[in-house]
């Protein structure tokens, strides 16, 4: 007899965005890091009929008697859209079992649709207890059944017999994924103390866009600063903004390229001349934090441990972005703390 979990999906397969999709638009999904991951990388595989790839993120438990009969499973497909719910773990013998809530839109080829919603039990059995060859978070059972909820609100609240677990902050999760795959490899594994990394530190902004009108709702951008390394003076950050439009990007830092003239071409002699010939990005800001208050980020980026020479600059949220207002430089190794302005965008409010 079909598993409960094919039993509900066997008809439908599944759009990884959320969003629908034909089956061939479908992206090339592999990811078995976390539980959620998987279940996306299983429907991807539904999705682009990889029936192969799709069978092998179960376990020893298959969702059909055999795999012609799971593959049969999915004719008539069109589309499914997917929720998912808070995940929930628990240990147990060697392994961490992890219990999805999960909710469908089913579509089928006739135009049809139902929704259905249930739970995943995913498994990662300890590595170090493992033999090769390595086997990553699989799906061990799972049971969707019809829902007479509407789609948005078909979640279950949990799974299991606990309570539900704290709901995930997506955009920060997303935001770490970001980090951790762009930086994974260049940024110190651990904290200035030499304690363990830790969470970005996030901030709520809310703005109105440009030209909106007085009545129309504020809208809401979320910051988050992660620490990236630790030099002999200078702590170097990376930020990441989100919001509802654009999801998860990077911030890129404008900063002036500067033509420094010093007396008899002695960089410890008198500056004459500070000039700016074109601006570049940086990806990356030095000693810097964020102000609330004043909706500004600002850096100091000294060139040497006394900061009698450095440069700073300002950068302001306005209209849902940030934008370089004020850049500050003292070239002079004097030992004296001297900046000037070099450029100066500052407005009215």
């Amino acid at each position: 007899m079909r598993s409960a979990l094919f039993a509900a999906t066997a008809f439908f397969s599944l759009a990884v965005t959320g969003q629908p999709v034909l089956a061939a638009e479908a992206p090339y999904v592999d990811d078995r890091s976390d539980a959620e991951a998987v279940i996306r990388s299983f429907y991807s595989a539904i999705n682009r009929q990889e029936f192969a790839r799709a069978w092998d993120y179960f376990g020893d438990t298959k969702p059909a008697k055999d795999f012609d009969a799971f593959v049969k499973g999915y004719d008539g497909t069109e589309r499914v859209d997917v929720k998912t719910g808070g995940v929930s773990d628990d240990g147990a013998a060697g392994s961490i079992y992890y219990n999805v809530p999960v909710a469908i839109r089913a579509t089928a080829k006739d135009g049809s649709e139902n929704v259905f919603a249930g739970c995943y039990t995913l498994r990662q059995v300890n590595a170090q207890i493992q033999e090769p060859p390595f086997r990553p978070i699989f799906i061990d059972k799972g049971a969707l059944k019809p829902s007479k909820a509407d789609f948005e609100d078909a979640v279950p609240e949990s799974c299991g017999d606990g309570p539900p677990p704290p709901k995930k902050d997506a955009a920060l999760e997303e935001a770490k994924k970001a980090f951790a795959a762009t930086y994974g490899d260049q940024c110190d594994k651990e904290m200035p103390g030499g304690e363990p990394l830790a969470e970005p530190d996030a901030y709520s902004l809310r703005y109105k866009d440009a030209g909106a009108e007085t009545d129309e709702p504020e809208r809401e951008s979320r910051l988050f600063r992660f620490f990236c390394s630790m030099a002999a003076y200078n702590e170097s950050a990376v930020y990441y903004v989100y919001d509802d439009v654009s999801g998860v990007r990077q911030l890129q830092f404008a900063s002036p390229e500067l033509d420094i003239h010093y007396e008899n071409n002695n960089s410890e002699g008198k500056v004459e001349a500070i000039n700016v010939v074109g601006f570049e990005t940086d990806d990356q800001l030095v000693n810097s934090e964020y102000d609330d208050a004043t909706k500004t980020i600002s850096s100091l980026n000294k060139w040497r441990g006394v900061g009698d020479a450095s440069s700073a600059g300002t950068y302001l949220f306005r209209n849902g972005n940030f934008s370089l207002v004020q850049y500050d430089v003292d070239a002079s190794y004097d030992g004296e703390i001297n900046p000037q302005t070099v450029v100066d965008y500052n407005t009215p409010p």
